[in-house]
Formats: structure tokens, C-alpha cells, sequence
């Protein structure tokens, strides 16, 4: 028989079992509504790492097409039984064009196809498509004709795959431009191009450029499609540029200078990435920004996709990680300028000067801008002293422009309390709040936000994600167990929305032969993509983010963590919908309950989207929706729904109803 302590470990253990398998009850409070909920809430954080840019979503196949690297020849390959020393030269021009100085001078005497050439790798070579065209340009300036172009795109082994000819129809001694088309017989993922000089003379050449005629909206020396269409099915509510650390630069003569990347592609100034030889682990001493995806290129791109633009600009600091070197405050005037003039760029009448630069480029209308940030992850008694310098001469000239100061590199500690003391004291429009922290973090809080003054600045929660290992090491990795983290704190950002505003994961793109820094939201190479578990996340929230927060509670207390639970609900007044999400973070199935009320009638079915994994798994090339959201329908008795929840599950219940 068994004794009365063994029974009583028996009874305690099935009482605890019934327990576990108790249905967990909410109450939704439609009547009951917390916060408004802006609409451009969910947006993206584009910055220029991982070759996000430059080999990357700017569609350009051509490695250092204006020989301006600091070795100009990177990327270049010099072959043939013809060449010789000094038939190629680096040439500078020096105060003729500053911002694109060096160009190459071609020397061929009487050379035959093939035996003089000039290679370029690309950007961990080229994406190449079967039947696609591919235009090639070039500047060039010659004296007397007799050297031709043959083109060639190449396949992985140097095999030609496309080929075209350019005979240069001037030869007046002024540079002109020139082009023509190849198209593609195979499709080849790390291609190269080569140049075949043919004949006899002396060429100039600068701007050697190669892009698929693919690209977004078919804009020629445009954005890569594929990449583009990655953000639009986002549909962010905006897009936060150019970074990031871009902005500040590894010493100010290496920031972000707005001013350097519009106007013509080719007087814009190159310079080197910052991102080059940041991390030990991943040097990267090819990556330069050429600035073809400028300013403009931006801010067409946002409104492309329905997104406001949120720019930051320079401080007066650099990257107070790298040189910490700064502006001295009475030579800060060209910087607030700076900001001055963006606006007027982007806002102003086709009469004003930044304004004719604008329309001058093919967009007269103004781009609407509401945003304006200063600084990026700054810290510090410096960066108050110069926000304040800013505040003043924007607030004064444009009221109406939000303006976006940084609460530094974390969400804790000194720093943060700091600047967070000093912004509110500002009483600045909106707090720029970073956190690259672990799961664990994002669990624990969930209800950061439940206690912020709900008269003070509002929060942008611009660069969030939640990391596997330790941060800035190769070894974090999007699986589902960080997004699943991301998707359970972010509902306490949607239960407050009347304080987060602005939120988005970051970094955002990534090569997968090129990448500095992980986890990213998108992975790329040189002809697919495909979006991580945590791109999934922010989809979920930015395409279920309804008008306005409502009450959610479990016995009477937010849902926050409690069993693992973690739940915001919103209704749309525009669609007449009830949208809840909930997080189940535990390994057990469980089975939920929600109670709605303040409605007069909700629909007897509606939709459960879910994601749920293995939470070590993965997305990938060759299986990209391998963590990926799920439909199924759900019912409603009244105004009660009944549901079931997978072990490590995210759902967003949506339901029409009378309101």
C-alpha cells in the first residue's frame, strides 16, 4: 500500500497537471482603448553594412567602377599576352573634378580580341540572369579613334555567357558617355565582366558601369528589384537612413555628408565604409561607399513604398566608439546648415536653392518630410550641447518637423539616464532608444514601457533585436527563438503606443558573402533573398496593427510574462476588426480563452495567423519560408473565442465584429 506521503506527492503532481491544463482566460475590452495607434508604427532601419548598399539593394555590378578605392585597381583583374607594363595607368585629375578625380588611360597597339583585357569581380562576383539585358556605360575620352570595346559577362568559370561592342563615336578629346546592352544566355550567381580592347590608340575611361535592366520600376542605375519588394511587403510606415554609424563616421572627415550624394552619379564623392575594417572577425577592405543610392534615391525609394522618410544627420561627433573626435561648437554651423538645408531639399519650393536641386533631379513636388534626426548612437554632456544648438535653429525655421535625438548605444545604465534626463528636460518631440540585447532581456521587458510619462516625448524604438550570442560577434543567428523573444516584447510596445510611436528591427540587410555583423532582418545574395523568422515578426505586427491599443488582461493584470504569456489587442475602426496577439513562450500546448466585450456582435469565425518552430530553427536560401507565418480559421461562440496555442507559438487572432 502506498503511504500517505507518496500519496500525497501523487495528488500534488496530478493537481498540477490539471493546473497546466487549465483553459487561460482573457478579457478584451474593445470600449476600454489605451492609445491611438500611428500608422507609420512599424518601419525599417536601412543602413549601409553587410554590403547593404553598394553590392547589395544598389544595383550596380561593377566593383570600384571609378578607380577611386585607395588601391584604384581593386577589383580589376589586368590579362592578355598583349598587355604590357604602363599600356594601363591610373591617371588623377586632381582640382579639374575632386570628387572623382582618377580615371584610366588605355594604351593598345595593334592588339587582337582577347589579348588585352580588363576584369572586374563584381561584389563577390555578379548575379546574372538568363535572357536579362544588362546595360554597360562608360566615360570616356579620346583623341583619334581605332580602339574598340568587346564586352563579355562571364560565368563562374570564365566562360563567356554574353557579349557586346562599343566603338566610341567621339574622338574630340572631351569625356562623353556612351552605352550599350548584353544579355545573358545563363544564369550564374558569381559572374565577372570583362572588357576586350581591340585595335590600335590611346583611351581614356572612367565610370565603367554594368545594371541589370530589372531593376526596381525599371529605373535604369536603379535598385535592385527583389530587394526593394523585400521592404514594400513591409509596408513600413517609414524608412529610417542612412544608419547607423554611417552617419557619424570612423572621424568626421568620414561621416555622412548628404549634401556629397546628390546631384549627378558621378560627381558624387566616394569614401571609404566605415564598416571595412570595424570587426576583426569580418575585414571588409573593398567596402566603399560610392553614394550612387543618395539622398534622392531614398527619399524616392520611401515614397515608393507609402513610407515617410526619417534621415539622420551628423552631430558634429564621430563614432565615439572609433576617435570619439568632435566639431568644436563655433565651427557647428555648417552642420545645423546642413540639417537646415535637407529640409528645404526635401520640402521647399522648386524657387529655392535645395529645392531646384530636388526638382532639378526629376522630382519637382516636395517629399513631405516630417522627420529629421540628429545624431545617431551620440552620448554625453557634448552631444546635449550641440542637440541643443539644433533644437533651436529647426524649431525655429521648420516647428512642424518631428525631431529625433538618440538616447545613446543602450536602453539602461548611465548613459541612457542621462540623456534620457536631459532629452525630457529638452522636452524634445521623439527619444531614440537602442537595444541589442538578449532573448532573455526582451522577455523580461515586456512592460518597459507601462510606466513612461505619458506627456513627454514620445519613443522611437529605431534599432531593436534580440541576440542568440554576444553581441557584435559572428555567432548570432536569427533562428525562431529571437524572434519569438522580439514578437513577446513588442506587444507591450503596441499596449503602448500612445509612448512608442516609431519602432524597427535592425540591422536590415545582409550578404551572405559580405556580412560584418549579425543577426539581420533580410539575407541576400547575389540574386535571391529571403526574410529571417524575425522579418516575419515585423510583418505580423505591421500588417495587424489596427487603429487603436485596447484593454487585454489575465486576472485582472496585463499580460506580460506571467506563464510564459505575453498578449496586446487592437481594434481597426476602419475594417471593424478585433486583433489580438499572443505569445506563447513555453514548450507546453496550452488552451486559451478570450472573453470580448465593449462590441455589440463579433463574427462567429475569424482568422488565427501563427508562426511556430523549433526554436533553434532557421530560414534560408534554399528554404526561405522554412519559419514563416500560417492560416487557419478559428470560431467564435458569441462573443467568446477558444483557441489552441503550440508550444514556442506567436498568433494574431483577427476578427470582423460590430463595434
Amino acid at each position: 500500500m502506498l503511504n500517505k506521503k507518496c500519496m500525497g506527492f501523487i495528488l500534488s503532481v496530478l493537481l498540477s497537471g490539471s493546473v497546466m491544463a487549465q483553459t487561460k482566460k482573457f478579457q478584451v475590452n474593445a470600449n476600454d482603448i489605451k492609445a491611438q495607434i500611428q500608422q507609420n508604427m512599424w518601419g525599417v532601419f536601412f543602413e549601409d553594412i553587410n554590403m547593404g548598399a553598394d553590392g547589395g539593394i544598389y544595383a550596380e555590378l561593377i566593383k570600384n567602377r571609378s578607380f577611386e578605392f585607395y588601391k584604384p585597381l581593386m577589383g580589376w583583374k589586368r590579362e592578355g599576352k598583349a598587355y604590357k607594363e604602363g599600356d594601363i595607368l591610373v591617371i588623377n585629375r586632381q582640382d579639374a573634378k575632386s570628387n572623382n578625380p582618377r580615371f584610366l588611360r588605355v594604351k593598345a597597339n595593334s592588339v587582337a580580341k582577347g589579348d588585352f583585357t580588363l576584369t572586374n569581380e563584381g561584389f563577390r562576383g555578379m548575379g546574372l540572369k538568363k535572357d536579362l539585358a544588362y546595360e554597360f556605360s562608360v566615360f570616356y575620352r579620346q583623341l583619334k579613334s581605332g580602339i574598340q570595346l568587346n564586352l563579355e559577362l562571364l560565368d563562374g568559370k570564365g566562360n563567356v555567357i554574353g557579349t557586346g561592342k562599343l566603338i566610341p563615336e567621339n574622338a574630340d578629346g572631351n569625356w562623353h558617355t556612351q552605352k550599350t546592352t548584353l544579355v545573358s544566355s545563363a544564369t550564374e550567381l558569381k559572374g565577372r565582366f570583362r572588357i576586350a580592347f581591340e585595335g590600335t590608340g590611346e583611351i581614356d575611361l572612367d565610370m565603367i558601369s554594368l545594371f541589370p535592366t530589372d531593376t526596381w520600376k525599371k529605373r535604369p542605375g536603379g535598385l535592385r528589384a527583389d530587394m526593394v519588394q523585400r521592404l514594400a511587403d513591409l509596408k513600413p510606415g517609414f524608412i529610417r537612413f542612412p544608419g547607423g554609424c554611417i552617419v557619424e563616421g570612423h572621424e568626421l572627415s568620414t561621416r555622412y555628408q548628404w549634401k556629397k550624394t546628390v546631384g549627378s552619379v558621378e560627381d558624387r564623392q566616394l569614401i571609404v565604409n566605415r564598416w571595412n575594417t570595424e570587426f576583426a572577425h569580418r575585414l571588409t577592405p573593398d567596402y566603399y561607399q560610392t553614394f550612387g543610392l543618395g539622398f534622392y534615391e531614398y527619399f524616392l525609394m520611401a515614397e515608393d513604398i507609402g513610407a515617410n522618410a526619417l534621415p539622420i544627420l551628423n552631430c558634429g561627433m564621430a563614432c565615439q566608439f572609433n576617435t570619439a573626435e568632435v566639431v568644436p561648437m563655433e565651427q557647428l554651423d555648417e552642420y545645423v546648415q546642413d540639417a537646415l538645408d535637407l529640409v528645404e531639399f526635401a520640402n521647399g519650393p522648386v524657387t529655392s536653392k535645395w529645392g531646384k536641386v530636388r526638382s532639378d533631379m526629376g522630382h519637382p513636388a516636395s517629399f513631405n518630410l516630417k522627420y529629421l534626426g540628429v545624431g545617431n548612437e551620440n552620448w554625453g554632456p557634448q552631444y546635449v550641447e550641440r542637440l541643443k544648438v539644433f533644437q533651436k535653429a529647426l524649431k525655429s525655421k521648420y516647428p512642424e518637423v518631428k525631431l529625433v535625438f538618440s538616447s545613446g548605444t543602450d536602453p539602461e545604465g548611465e548613459r541612457f539616464q542621462y540623456l534620457d534626463k536631459e532629452l525630457r528636460n529638452l522636452k524634445v518631440d521623439i527619444i531614440d532608444e537602442h537595444f541589442y540585447r538578449s532573448p532573455k532581456w526582451f522577455l523580461e521587458n515586456a512592460k518597459r514601457y507601462d510606466n513612461y510619462d505619458r506627456k513627454g516625448p514620445k519613443i522611437f524604438a529605431g534599432e531593436y533585436a534580440a541576440h542568440s550570442g554576444k553581441t557584435a560577434t559572428p555567432d548570432n543567428i536569427n533562428n525562431w527563438l529571437t524572434a519569438l523573444a522580439e514578437a513577446s516584447f513588442l506587444t507591450g510596445a503596441e499596449r503602448n503606443a500612445d509612448v512608442v510611436q516609431l519602432a524597427s528591427y535592425a540591422p536590415l540587410f545582409a550578404h551572405l558573402d559580405g556580412w560584418q555583423w549579425t543577426p539581420d532582418l533580410i539575407w541576400v545574395d547575389n540574386l535571391h533573398t529571403y526574410g529571417t523568422p524575425n522579418y516575419y515578426i515585423q510583418q505580423l505586427y505591421s500588417l495587424n496593427k489596427g487603429t487603436h491599443a485596447v484593454s487585454i488582461t489575465s486576472e485582472n493584470e496585463v499580460v506580460a510574462g506571467k506563464d510564459g504569456y505575453y498578449a496586446s489587442a487592437t481594434i481597426d475602426k476602419k475594417t471593424n476588426e478585433i486583433i489580438v496577439k499572443i505569445s506563447n513562450y513555453d514548450a507546453n500546448s496550452r488552451e486559451i480563452e478570450l472573453n470580448i466585450s465593449g462590441i455589440k456582435k463579433l463574427n462567429n469565425t475569424g482568422k488565427d495567423i501563427y508562426m511556430v518552430s523549433d526554436i533553434d530553427a532557421v530560414n534560408s536560401i534554399p528554404a526561405p519560408l522554412n519559419v514563416s507565418p500560417k492560416e487557419r480559421m478559428v470560431k467564435a461562440s458569441g462573443k467568446t473565442v477558444k483557441a489552441k496555442l503550440e508550444p514556442y507559438s506567436f498568433h494574431v487572432f483577427k476578427f470582423k465584429a460590430t463595434l
